[in-house]
């Protein structure tokens, strides 16, 4: 034969075939590092294990670090990073049942000082009886009172000549210039003169007339009685009209100056009471239900220490602001010495009734979002994480209505890192579920081994 020309030769049947020998070499290291390789009847391999006696048998007691929750085993021994213990996990090497997405964590005394951890018993206490908010000190609308002229003029001489001055009622505050005054006055005395004149006549009823609208125009202009009267008496014409407060107060506006020129259109001065005075105080919508009008009120201020000023509510306003998500509760005190100032700020506390509840730090409740988390202390160093429903806050306080029973321990101080802890717990837990429910799914029976004759090309 050429040696140019492959050999098409079958080989002989004494030997094998390389193809043969290498499937056996194959074979061998197979059963060195899978086992021995035993045959089922048929032909049928398998690799020794009863998948079943494997389900059936307990599980195995698992250990984990405390420091490193991720390090888990399944003999005792220390943790690679910290060095510590390995503890037994609860529950045959799975966390204790909790809440979903939380799992009961045990931390021992040690880590509980080392984090800061703090507990509080859950108490009964009085529940939404007191509302406190931040108010400002306001003006008694009702009690506002604008000095106006209603004849034209000039300020002659002003009798109060400053803002804030204090005032009576009745005392005088300018005298005006006015001619038209004058006027009236002459046409007063007329009328006077000819009732006089007619008097006992047949147009003694026509006097009377023209002197009672002389009086009534003079009454219209703000003219007081006492100024008509002394008119009459003695006859003499007053050059200027003197103008008197309305009210006690206090002048909060003030226009003029003397010499000044004022009609019937201007305000020249404003007196307000202050002896009541308002506070306006922003209710947040979580408690506007509580605040009902008459409640009664309490009010402090930096300007009058260790005082507390009596008052109650007046008004709600029916309308929110769409910024503050607050509405405004107007409440009325009584202030007869003047401590209370417009636009001081003070502290306001609703007294409303209180009922009893159950009441813990608002610090213990963590919101998960949909749920409202909070951790009990079970003894030996167990946490469990228990869902609660809450209540009306108080301040610091928190009124709980379902989750949890007086004298029950839940966790005030780091809870974050507790409630963090739960969640890797259940989290690798999870885990470990879906790894053992893939180990103990039936494996796929052998394909039947090949003859032992070798394959012919």
């Amino acid at each position: 034969m050429s040696l140019d020309q492959p050999s098409f030769e079958s080989p002989s049947p004494r030997r094998p075939s390389r193809l043969r020998a290498f499937g056996l070499v194959t074979l061998g290291l197979i059963a060195g590092v899978g086992g021995t390789w035993l045959l089922r009847p048929g032909g049928a391999a398998h690799d020794g294990h009863d998948h079943a006696a494997a389900a059936a048998a307990p599980k195995k007691q698992m250990f984990q670090c405390p420091m490193h929750p991720q390090i888990i085993q399944d003999h005792a021994g220390t943790c690679p990073i910290c060095g510590m213990d390995l503890v037994p996990m609860e529950g045959e090497g799975m966390p204790a049942p909790g809440l979903d997405g939380h799992a009961a964590v045990t931390i021992d005394h040690e880590r509980q000082q080392l984090i800061g951890l703090r507990t509080e018993t859950v108490a009964e206490g009085p529940v939404g009886g007191e509302l406190r908010a931040l108010g400002r000190v306001a003006v008694d609308e009702t009690r506002v009172r604008k000095v106006n002229v209603k004849v034209e003029g000039f300020i002659e001489k002003l009798f109060v000549d400053f803002v804030g001055k204090p005032v009576a009622k009745g005392q005088p505050l300018f005298s005006l210039y006015s001619p038209e005054f004058v006027s009236a006055q002459r046409e007063f005395l007329l009328a006077l003169k000819t009732q006089k004149a007619l008097a006992g006549g047949a147009l003694q009823g026509s006097g009377g007339d023209l002197l009672e609208s002389a009086r009534r125009r003079l009454s219209l202009w703000d003219v007081p009685k006492e100024a008509m009267d002394q008119l009459e008496r003695t006859g003499e014409v007053q050059r200027a009209l003197v103008l008197r407060s309305p009210i006690s107060g206090v002048v909060t506006v003030k226009n003029v100056v003397e010499g000044s020129r004022v009609t019937p259109a201007d305000i020249p001065f404003e007196i307000t009471d202050l002896s009541r005075v308002w506070v306006l105080a922003d209710i947040y919508e979580a408690e506007l239900g509580r605040a009902k009008v008459g409640m009664p009120a309490e009010l402090t201020v930096q300007a009058a220490p260790g005082r507390t000023f009596k008052g109650r509510i007046a008004f709600v306003d029916p309308v929110m602001d769409p910024k503050t998500r607050t509405a405004k509760a107007r409440l009325e005190f009584p202030n007869p010495s003047g401590d209370l100032k417009p636009e001081m700020f003070g502290d306001v506390v609703l007294k409303g009734q209180s009922r009893k509840g159950l009441v813990i730090p608002l610090d213990a409740v963590l919101d998960a979002g949909t749920t409202k988390v909070a951790f009990v202390a079970l003894g030996d160093g167990r946490f469990e994480p228990r869902e609660v429903t809450t209540g009306t806050t108080l301040g610091e306080k928190v009124e709980i209505r379902s989750g949890l029973q007086a004298g029950e321990a839940v966790v005030t101080r780091a809870n974050f890192l507790v409630d963090s802890e739960s969640r890797l717990k259940a989290a690798l837990a999870h885990l470990t579920q879906q790894g053992a429910q893939k180990g103990a799914a039936p494996a796929s029976p052998a394909t039947p081994a090949p003859a032992a004759a070798g394959h012919q090309h």
